[in-house]
């Protein structure tokens, strides 16, 4: 959703790009070109009221316009003129539409990323880069416009006015923002940016993989955006601290990895934060659910089961997570508790906690399981855990069997027996004697559903099994599996083709679902 007050600027700069673009240049260009006609589209039509945004607000302006001029071709359609266009009076024909298409991606105009590498150092020279980073976009722009025209003569480098001012963007991006991302991170189909060395950026569209042209100058370029990024929230990458988990303005996770870790050159991996509220009914018109199973998961969230998401890296866990946390009450105190922070609860009384890594001297370390404990003490109704790890399953467990009921968390597995044998392991962290039926016993008393989630080659993020965790027989923790996604081929199109069944049996559930007056809408659900 556009925030309401920028949904006017959207308007206004969707029209001047249409109409001061050919639309045969729009056409052909691709998502990466049109956010930077967009972007001068926006300085053109709103001048200084553009430039007097964040990078935030002006980074979800651009990707509005941007999604607006792709979505025809996203649905195979026409684009529609906007209404503030000309509209064909009464017995005359209107113009054309303008139609788009989205393709591959393209570098920079060979002449502005020729000009960049020459331009910038020079620019660095002549300015305090310490007194610049605390200008905004506006009041920075105005500063250096000039002198980077004096550069351009300097160095006998011609551009016309159009290049400058692309050229002048792309400046502004490497110095305030995170240069040649930027343009990835204004585009809202993009789920994660990849960032391999210098050279080789992938991106994640729509649950595929693909190589883009973006690329940096060196591994210097990138070891300078990652030191931006970890800057903002207080951290430091390099050699003796190469690994790091930061997040961005936005809430974008990233995770930065650099030599000698990392041997082919520093690596960025940015999760990017969603601005679309996921739910379930939309999980299930991506056919990524049934309309069954999105009932079941509802009561089970309702009736206040303790649930556990289990599914690999990019299953879609901490999505369904979200989806399934809109269920809780706006009466109930919630506490949620990442390493970094993901989770976007609706609810009002919501206390989010995220862990925090030592200091350069060691010190000052806060873990899950510390804040695990501390959450306990702070009378939630729900805790919910965005990934359970190591130790703090203990605590974990401790909480869900002691009035904390509804509790939800993640785990990386790619079985739900699996998720309960990892579970089992994690508790032996803790370095607790305690002998194996006790710590499963634990498991299947505190453990009320498993809902495992897989990423399947088509893209799309299907729930594949929801079981129930029913109790214990000798030293066997025993579940019953309620539903089961039955894979039957591929369309055409490559998309995956299967159902999900419903194993007919009564859910262990039920006697909690009767209990919130939720049975009969469970049992209508099951029999259909």
């Amino acid at each position: 959703m556009v925030d309401p007050s920028l949904q006017g600027m959207v308007d206004t700069v969707f029209t001047a790009l249409v109409n001061g673009e050919d639309a045969d240049t729009l056409e052909k260009a691709s998502r990466v070109d049109v956010a930077a006609m967009a972007s001068r589209a926006a300085e053109n039509a709103l001048g200084l009221t553009f430039n007097s945004l964040n990078p935030i607000e002006r980074r979800n302006l651009i990707a509005s316009v941007v999604n607006r001029v792709a979505m025809p071709a996203r649905l195979g359609l026409e684009a529609v003129p906007d209404q503030e266009q000309p509209v064909a009076s009464h017995g005359q024909k209107p113009g054309p539409p303008v139609k788009v298409q989205v393709i591959g991606k393209r570098r920079a105009p060979k002449a502005i990323e020729d000009a960049h590498p020459r331009v910038l150092p020079k620019l660095l020279e002549q300015i305090d880069f310490g007194v610049a980073v605390g200008l905004s976009r506006e009041e920075l722009a105005g500063q250096i416009s000039g002198v980077v025209t004096d550069i351009l003569d300097e160095e006998d480098i011609r551009l016309n006015q159009r290049e400058q001012q692309d050229l002048l963007k792309l400046l502004l991006d490497e110095m305030l923002g995170l240069g040649p991302l930027e343009p990835l991170l204004a585009d809202d189909d993009i789920s994660d940016i990849l960032v391999n060395g210098h050279a080789q950026v992938y991106i994640e569209r729509f649950g595929k993989l693909e190589l883009t042209d973006t690329a940096f100058r060196d591994d210097g370029h990138v070891m300078n955006v990652a030191t931006r990024i970890v800057s903002q929230v207080g951290r430091r990458v390099d050699e003796a601290n190469p690994l790091v988990d930061a997040r961005l303005a936005d809430g974008s996770r990233v995770n930065i990895i650099i030599p000698p870790l990392a041997i082919d050159g520093p690596s960025i991996s940015i999760r990017k934060f969603s601005k679309q509220k996921i739910t379930l009914k939309e999980i299930e018109r991506s056919n990524g659910i049934s309309a069954a199973m999105v009932t079941l998961l509802q009561v089970a969230a309702r009736a206040r089961l303790n649930i556990l998401i289990s599914g690999g890296t990019g299953s879609g866990k901490t999505t369904l997570l979200n989806a399934l946390s809109q269920m809780i009450g706006h009466d109930e105190r919630v506490v949620t508790i990442e390493d970094a922070a993901e989770l976007d609860l609706l609810q009002p009384h919501v206390v989010r906690l995220e862990t925090r890594p030592p200091s350069l001297e060691g010190e000052g370390m806060v873990t899950m399981r510390d804040l695990v404990k501390n959450a306990l003490r702070m009378r939630p109704d729900r805790i919910i855990i965005g990934e359970v790890r190591e130790a703090e399953a203990v605590d974990m467990l401790q909480a869900m069997n002691t009035g904390h009921e509804g509790s939800m968390s993640t785990i990386h597995a790619n079985r739900p027996r699996e998720a309960l044998t990892r579970l089992e392991n994690m508790v032996s962290m803790a370095r607790f004697n305690l002998p194996a039926k006790a710590v499963r016993t634990q498991i299947s008393e505190a453990i009320d559903m498993i809902i495992q989630v897989r990423r399947m080659r088509d893209g799309v993020r299907r729930v594949t099994d929801i079981v129930e965790v029913v109790g214990m027989e000798g030293d066997i923790v025993i579940t019953q599996n309620l539903f089961t996604f039955k894979y039957e081929g591929d369309d055409s199109s490559g998309s995956i083709r299967g159902k999900y069944e419903y194993s007919d049996v009564r859910p262990h559930m039920m006697p909690k679902a009767e209990f919130f007056g939720l049975d009969r809408v469970l049992t209508e659900a099951l029999r259909e």
